[in-house]
């Protein structure tokens, strides 16, 4: 896999849903958190834009960062 894409097929099989970090005011962060292997991280206002994906540890710091 390509470091600056995901494929389709991986994408395909993700379940998002908001962030408990996002506000709730239409500013949302989705994530999938079904694929073993990344968490993808996407804008709710452009479920067809960009993904960001994470390594589960880097996801986990990122997290323990915001707290």
């Amino acid at each position: 896999m390509s470091r600056d894409r995901l494929s389709s097929p991986v994408l395909a099989e993700a379940i998002w849903r908001v962030s408990s970090y996002s506000g709730g005011q239409g500013e949302c962060v989705e994530v999938a958190n079904n694929i073993p292997t990344l968490i993808p991280v996407r804008d709710s206002k452009r479920p067809t834009g960009p993904v960001i994906a994470f390594t589960s540890h880097a996801w986990r710091a990122f997290i323990a960062h915001l707290s």
